[in-house]
């Protein structure tokens, strides 16, 4: 018989996790911080959704409204759903944890691929479950990889698209085939965290086969495009039975009500909205064929963000790279966890920002040669 423990101990898995680390936001001391390693967008949040947020502040002994009902129904007003379908929550990162709280247990698998979200990996270790990672093809998820990798102990199947790090899709057609080969049983959460950043005619982030579906949600997020990041704010559409679980384990006022008002102004200011993916698209497209012509290669993207590959060798390595624009207040994100130890994420930033990486990245590569 063994003896009991001397102290609490967690539940098993929970060791098992790797907490997330954030991408690094400081630059040496007297040297201006250009931070592109958390995708945040350049443009900052609508004043609209500024003004809304310092409207609170005469009301913070408060509660918030803990059903968020503004906020959904301008959710709900902006893409034609049912309010009574959306659930908010704080960031998307909240939301796939009541997910895999509610539909995983222990012993059971949650999918997700090579160089998903750590997020997924996580929130399945912490609910008990068993994490079974799918690989990538050049690198974008393998809906094929994907369906092979389904047991009868498959409970979630997480899939990010666009996805980050990667900055790949998978067009909306290869979506349907992925929910057309799961068991009915099997949870398809699509996160679609950068839905808005993408121009492209075959995709699409997943509300058409929320509303024809039973085992299908889509999570989306306001702190992307939004600019809404320090409030932690996201949302999910998924079917009635799903959203009534969820409401019966999220907290009674999960999300701030500064965060519910600023969300109502951001979703409501189109013209900012225009002027980020404007913004995005432009920049995005520039800084990728200027790293090209230093003989970078970047992974083709759709979202706001870009993966740069580096060679293996001495002198021009991702890690050196990282380290020489560092010191220039250049911070990109180091994506080693997401298994590519020799690639850096950048955000597309301003103007300022993008043209300073590209000038010390032909500077670091000259010095290498």
């Amino acid at each position: 018989m063994a003896l009991p423990a001397s102290r609490p101990v967690p539940r098993p898995g929970v060791l098992d996790i790797e907490a997330y680390v954030p991408g690094k936001s400081a630059a040496p001391a007297g040297v201006k911080l250009h931070k592109l390693s958390s995708n945040e967008t350049p443009l900052g949040p609508s004043p609209k959704a500024v003004a809304a947020f310092g409207g609170l502040a005469g009301k913070l002994e408060f509660y918030p409204d803990g059903s968020a009902t503004k906020l959904r129904e301008a959710i709900a007003g902006r893409y034609g759903l049912d309010p009574n379908r959306i659930v908010c929550g704080t960031g998307s990162d909240e939301l796939l944890q009541l997910i895999t709280k509610a539909y995983l247990g222990e012993g059971d698998e949650g999918v997700f691929t090579q160089h998903g979200f750590l997020v997924y990996r996580i929130a399945i270790l912490a609910a008990g479950g068993r994490p079974v990672v799918v690989p990538e093809k050049t690198p974008t998820a393998d809906v094929d990889a994907i369906l092979a990798a389904v047991t009868p102990r498959t409970k979630i199947v997480f899939l990010a698209n666009p996805n980050n790090p990667t900055g790949t899709y998978l067009p909306f057609d290869e979506v349907k085939r992925l929910h057309a080969g799961l068991p009915a049983h099997v949870l398809l959460v699509l996160d679609a965290a950068y839905a808005e950043y993408v121009r492209r005619n075959d995709y699409a982030a997943g509300l058409e086969l929320v509303a024809e579906s039973e085992n299908v949600v889509m999570t989306r997020t306001f702190s992307k495009i939004y600019g809404l990041a320090n409030l932690r704010l996201g949302w999910l559409y998924g079917p009635a039975h799903i959203v009534d679980a969820l409401n019966r384990t999220r907290g009674p006022f999960n999300v701030n009500g500064a965060a519910i008002e600023a969300g109502i102004a951001a979703i409501a200011d189109e013209a900012h909205l225009a002027a980020a993916i404007e913004h995005n698209e432009t920049w995005l497209a520039w800084t990728t064929a200027e790293l090209e012509k230093l003989g970078l290669v970047v992974t083709p993207s759709v979202g706001n963000f870009i993966l740069i590959h580096f060679p293996k060798e001495a002198g021009r390595s991702a890690k050196e790279a990282d380290a020489f624009l560092t010191r220039r207040g250049l911070i990109l994100r180091a994506v080693g966890a997401y298994g590519l130890p020799d690639a850096l994420r950048m955000t597309i930033g301003s103007e300022e920002a993008n043209r300073l990486v590209v000038a010390a990245l032909a500077e670091f590569l000259g010095k290498a040669a």
